[in-house]
């Protein structure tokens, strides 16, 4: 703010002496801070004074002093507003009011300036905003309180709010709620609840959810985060629940978004390829209809004044769907209704035992039901007419979710020494029962060219009955403030277990009528195992069956120590080192992967230019580590039964539709990939002494503020992965290695086979893998990088982040963010979404090397250009209005066909390569990633308008939020396929779009507050 702002704050006592970071708070703006759930404040005042510190709403109060350098510092604060007073031999001093801590920040509340350490009569101040930036931190994060996101037009979801923060992207559409935060997959991110992890367990993507009311802030972090959290290579959200205070407050909510006033879904059509079907109605999209409603009321206040505290709240959010089902798709399931209903509630009691000792426990529920009914649809051949089934041929009833429960225990030893502990557990169940399944029908399916094929049943597979995730975990940490050093110690352990798998329904087999064609007997049933075709018309039928799963676990511990430094009072300096440690157990409970003692170091440095935090220069650097999470167990390291077994037949029974007269055309059951129940060596999963996956990262950026009404800044960021882990499924490397190595032919193929039966690696790299010969004996095989023939990985981000904001001064507020960003590389990190694969660690990209050729190139979540706006306006006392709008540059396309057809590629495509579209080739030439163009800018606008009359004592508010005010439905995805059935042979979808954006639709709600 310079000497101007210096004389300005010398002119009025009422805004004395540098009252700095009031509104920083208010205003819900950036923050830099690590990612925990409390905040710091600090300041200047003079030597030898006391800072009483008391929570207005609450009672809680803490005393520190000031130090002989004029420094104070409180920390470990729970979040709200307080009142800061300066007390002199038990006098009053100053006092500062109004103060708003935001979890994992630092507020600046100066009694004097630091080069005059003058005295100061009593100075009031009530309300003032004065934007500061944060230089007790290194780095910057955005902070949205509930008051800020309660004037917002945003959609009420944990993913809605965090697409507002800078460097953040929305995840490909086929990972629901998912977001890529600077380049990184949907699955690299960590969500928290009041400091407990709430990711998802099974596939880290996404996380447990809350009444949205209940969130008092939420953090988004893009990264850069202290030694005290890791496990994260993309972005944390940190959530802090409501409170109650010493007065009661009710409050409640009803909204309803109507399916009449949303704008038609635009249909998705078969591109122009030259094939039939071109122009035609793929997904008869504009019939869908969605009716949503929300209910929602909370109640918070004393139970013991100054003591014991509750909040509890809840909400129901229902909603109605009608859609319909692609045009491929099974006739029988065409139509889908689905009725969701989704209560959720928090409670939260926070006991102050003393000012000194203070307990909390938040119980959390979070559980999703969905009844899905199918009808038939007929779509008439070439033409986009069709005709619906009046009959229900089936349906789900799923229902996800459980309970959440942490407690918290903070102990403000003494004046410089601070303990906290935590300990939490979660369950959530994963059911799917297929409406009126019976279990004793037997799945019968038929692949024939015949005029009626037999199908009986509705569910070949089905899930486990009794799937489900949970975690446990807690951590300790101790803070001791020396002075210059602010000292931290602590521990952490986080557990997950997941029951998931899949079996064969009815008695755990299926039929499945096949033909090889008449005067085919004798020849080999493809994939047959040695099965020989039957004579006459060819008919067989083969017996199928699957089972995979279990119960699998994750272990993840980790410990660190920081110092906070502060060199000058101008300088911090943050120093801190995590370790990590990881432990994968299979089925059987054994270690299947385990990372241990992997170091990542942590530096930040901040730089008070001039000294009253009005400009900030910042840099960050760190390395941060993933665990895998128990999906990888699933197909990776589980049990496995998957066999055909073939029969020539006489007869079908007419009601079930079941074989008869079966006589053997093989030797008994096959499985092509010898998975017939037995779960692999543990030691055999992955490649030894695996690496995990592991990204480092640097920063440098700046904040500055003009006047006492705006603030800018900006920053650079690099983020290179290091490490990641995928499976490879390549037979040559290790079958070359043995016939080296002076193997018989049938030896090197055993070994070649294990390979093929896809182990995790460490890609780009070499590895050392233990394969079996046949015989059951473990040998190790060490492959260097050459032997295995895969590309370097490489997955590069660079963002420039700027971004202006004039933080609310009661009147309005306005923020603007631009990131130029370019994300660079030749595998995403944990997904895969050009084809939007879901298969954590276990991607197609690795299987063999073939499928890395020309992949280097931008990546799917790259979006050159992003520019995001947000802001509302108090126009009367009664009337605001807000908007929300979104620019984003599209995303890379591809286009993937079969590896080429040529001589040389003979041998490959004749016994290695996939039968499909999964290479960077197209017609025989290479199409390196992202060639292809890129999809269309994505452009949205959201508006709101609420009114609060003063005839209700402005505790009531009506509001309307337009959302996609202009209805522009962009593609977010295509199908990146551009053959089909051989290299040349044009793809019907080659090219059609996966999904549009949301059309335009409103929300209606009416807010009270008593």
């Amino acid at each position: 703010m310079g000497s101007d702002y210096m004389k300005f704050v010398h002119s009025s006592v009422r805004r004395a002496a540098l009252c700095l970071a009031l509104g920083a708070a208010l205003s819900g703006n950036i923050a830099h801070a690590q990612s925990n759930i409390t905040g710091i404040i600090f300041g200047q005042a003079e030597p030898g004074t006391t800072i009483v510190i008391r929570n207005a709403g609450t009672g809680f109060s803490r005393s520190v002093q000031v130090d002989a350098n004029g420094r104070y510092r409180a920390t470990s604060l729970p979040d709200g507003v307080y009142t800061v007073t300066q007390q002199r031999d038990g006098a009053q001093v100053a006092v500062r009011e109004n103060v708003a801590v935001t979890i994992a920040s630092g507020t600046d509340v100066s009694f004097t300036e630091r080069s005059a350490m003058q005295e100061l009569d009593r100075v009031e101040v009530r309300g003032t905003y004065i934007p500061v930036t944060d230089v007790s931190q290194t780095d910057t994060r955005s902070v949205f309180t509930a008051d800020r996101l309660e004037k917002m037009t945003v959609g009420r979801s944990i993913e809605s709010v965090a697409l507002l923060a800078p460097g953040v992207v929305q995840a490909d559409s086929r990972y629901p709620g998912g977001a890529s935060f600077g380049g990184s997959s949907a699955s690299e991110n960590a969500f928290y609840i009041n400091g407990y992890s709430v990711t998802n367990p099974l596939t880290n993507i996404g996380s447990t959810t809350l009444p949205f009311d209940a969130i008092s802030q939420m953090q988004v972090i893009t990264g850069g985060y202290g030694a005290e959290f890791g496990r994260a290579t993309g972005g944390v959200v940190n959530i802090v629940t409501k409170r109650g205070g010493n007065e009661w407050e009710f409050g409640g909510l009803v909204s309803y978004t109507p399916s009449g006033l949303r704008a038609t879904y635009k249909n998705i059509i078969y591109p122009d390829n030259g094939t039939p079907s071109d122009g035609l109605v793929h997904t008869k999209r504009d019939e869908v209809t969605v009716n949503s409603f929300s209910y929602g009321v909370s109640a918070s206040g004393p139970l013991i004044k100054d003591r014991l505290f509750l909040y509890a709240g809840g909400e129901i959010v229902q909603q109605e769907q009608v859609g319909v089902l692609a045009r491929p798709g099974n006739v029988a399931n065409g139509l889908q209704t689905t009725d969701f209903d989704m209560p959720r509630w928090t409670a939260k009691l926070d006991w102050q035992i003393s000012d000194d000792h203070l307990l909390e426990v938040t119980a959390v529920s979070d559980v999703e039901k969905r009844s899905v009914s199918y009808y038939g649809l007929t779509y008439d051949p070439g033409e986009d007419t069709y005709q619906y089934g009046s009959e229900k041929t089936g349906g789900y009833l799923y229902e996800e979710g459980g309970e959440l429960y942490i407690g918290k225990y903070t102990g403000y030893l003494t004046d410089s020494l601070t303990l906290t502990a935590l300990y939490g557990t979660q369950k959530l169940d994963d059911i799917a029962d297929p409406v009126g399944y019976d279990p004793s029908q037997v799945y019968v399916s038929d692949t024939r060219s015949i005029a009626n094929p037999i199908q009986r049943g509705a569910y070949q597979q089905l899930a486990f009955s009794d799937a489900y995730n949970e975690t446990e975990g807690g951590r300790l940490d101790l803070e001791w403030d020396l002075g210059s050093h602010l000292l931290r110690f602590g521990y952490d352990r986080h557990d997950s277990e997941s029951r998931q798998g899949q079996v064969t329904s009815g008695p755990g087999y299926s039929w499945r009528y096949e033909s090889c064609g008449t005067g085919s007997g004798g020849t080999a049933i493809p994939g047959g195992g040695g099965a020989l075709c039957p004579g006459g018309n060819g008919d067989y039928v083969s017996q199928y069956k699957f089972a995979n799963g279990g119960t699998f676990s994750v272990k993840q511990w980790g410990y660190y120590i920081e110092d906070r430094w502060q060199i000058t009072d101008n300088f911090l300096l943050s120093l801190g080192i995590r370790n990590e440690n990881f432990e994968n157990y299979n089925a059987d409970n054994v270690v299947y992967v385990a990372q241990k003692d992997q170091w990542a170091p942590r530096l930040g440095l901040s730089w008070d230019v001039r000294g009253d935090s009005s400009l900030k220069l910042f840099a960050n650097a760190g390395r941060y580590h993933l665990a895998m999470p128990n999906n990888v167990a699933l197909r990776g390291a589980a049990g496995s039964l998957y066999t055909n077994e073939y029969f020539a037949f006489t007869g079908i029974d007419p009601v079930t539709g079941v074989p008869q007269g079966l006589t053997p055309l093989g030797d008994g059951p096959y499985s092509t990939n010898r998975e017939y129940g037995q779960a692999p060596d543990p030691n055999s999963v992955a490649a030894k002494g695996l690496k995990s996956h592991f990204q480092d990262e640097v920063a440098i950026g700046f904040e500055n503020t003009i006047g006492d009404k705006f603030t800018y800044g900006a920053r650079y960021v690099y983020r290179r992965l290091q490490s990641a882990i995928d499976d490879m499924c390549d037979y040559r490397p290790a079958y070359n290695w043995a016939i080296a190595n002076g193997y018989s032919e049938e030896g090197a193929d055993n070994l070649g086979n294990a390979l093929a039966n896809c182990r995790l690696f460490n890609p780009g790299e070499a590895n050392t893998f233990q394969l079996d010969d046949g015989t059951g004996t473990l040998v190790e095989v060490a492959l260097s990088k050459e032997q295995l023939g895969f590309p370097e990985l490489k997955r590069n981000y660079q963002g420039l982040d700027l971004f202006l904001e004039r933080p609310f001064d009661g009147t309005w507020m306005a923020r603007v963010d631009y990131t130029l960003s370019k994300n660079y590389g030749n595998a995403e990190g944990q997904l895969k979404s050009d084809i939007g694969q879901t298969d954590v660690s276990q991607t197609q990209d690795w299987d063999h090397p073939e499928l890395m050729e020309n992949a280097n190139g931008y990546l799917p979540n790259d979006r050159r250009h992003y520019i995001k706006a947000s802001g509302f306006y108090q126009i009367t006392p009664e009337w605001r209005v807000s908007a929300t709008a979104s620019l984003a540059s599209g995303r890379p396309k591809n286009c993937m066909g079969y590896y080429p057809d040529t001589p040389e590629n003979e041998e490959f495509n004749a016994l290695y390569a996939y039968g499909g579209p999964y290479y960077f080739y197209c017609n025989n030439q290479p199409t390196p990633r992202g060639s292809a163009g890129r999809l269309p800018w994505n452009k949205n606008l959201d508006v709101g308008v609420a009114y609060r009359p003063e005839f209700a004592g402005s505790r009531l508010e009506f509001g309307v939020d337009i959302f996609n005010v202009f209805n522009s439905q962009t593609e977010q995805n295509r199908i990146e396929y551009g053959e089909n059935g051989g290299p040349g042979v044009p793809y019907n979808q080659a090219g059609r779009v996966v999904s549009y954006t949301l059309p335009r639709y409103a929300r209606f709600s009416i807010r009270w507050d008593l």
